[in-house]
């Protein structure tokens, strides 16, 4: 056995050793020049991304924000019943009074109102042109819906109304709509309004659908307020 320390020792045939230089180990097969322009381009789409967003929460807040100012604005509604509306005298005799009585119990009953009318007023130039007015004061989310809906049931009264479409509602805005229906003097047209406060009827009898929807808005400028 040889005295010679190991180090001594020559080193046997093998791979040559690793050479550990100075340049960075690459771990990846990406150019390191692209990394910062890749990292600013991800950086851009973020932030369109979240400008996106933030547009899309801002119109639907906006959306939201519209509909609760009209149900605040329109929900105080107040419905009168003066001696005279737009031409028309109200008729208090006991067979208006009668049937003013059936339509607001019927109307009533199908809708769950605070308040609820029914009258009749005449038309001085002519009898047979007296004009129906019944419904009533509530809360009412969704205003067309529930017009719809009576004019649903009032066709199942009445027998179908036909030929609906809406109307110019006026300054309180909300639906107006109005169609021909059939009764014992013949066709005659029924008008509605709804906003979210307010929803009313009118039977015109021996008017057409144009003048029916002309007079309805005339009454209700000067039958509705608001608080």
């Amino acid at each position: 056995m040889s005295d010679a320390h190991l180090t001594d020792r020559p080193v046997a045939d093998g791979p040559e050793p690793i050479d550990l230089t100075d340049e960075p180990i690459q771990l990846s097969n990406r150019d390191p020049e692209q990394a910062p322009e890749r990292r600013e381009t991800r950086s851009r789409r973020r932030r369109v991304a979240w400008a996106v967003a933030a547009v899309v929460g801002l119109a639907g807040a906006t959306v939201l924000g519209a509909a609760g100012w009209r149900v605040a604005q329109q929900k105080d509604a107040d419905l009168a019943t003066p001696d005279r509306v737009a031409g028309l005298v109200r008729d208090d005799s006991d067979r208006a009074r009668s049937t003013s009585d059936y339509l607001r119990s019927g109307f009533a009953a199908d809708i769950d109102l605070d308040s609820s009318f029914g009258t009749v007023y005449r038309d001085p130039a002519d009898d047979k042109r007296s004009v129906l007015l019944f419904g009533g004061t509530t809360l009412l989310w969704q205003p067309e819906r529930d017009l719809d809906s009576l004019f649903g049931l009032l066709t199942d009264e009445t027998g179908k109304v036909t030929g609906l479409r809406e109307v110019p509602a006026g300054r309180f805005d909300g639906v107006m709509k109005c169609g021909t229906t059939s009764g014992d003097g013949g066709d005659f047209a029924v008008c509605g309004w709804a906003d979210h406060g307010s929803v009313v009827m009118g039977m015109f009898p021996g008017r057409s659908i144009d003048d029916a929807g002309g007079l309805f808005r005339a009454i209700r400028e000067e039958i509705q307020t608001r608080g």
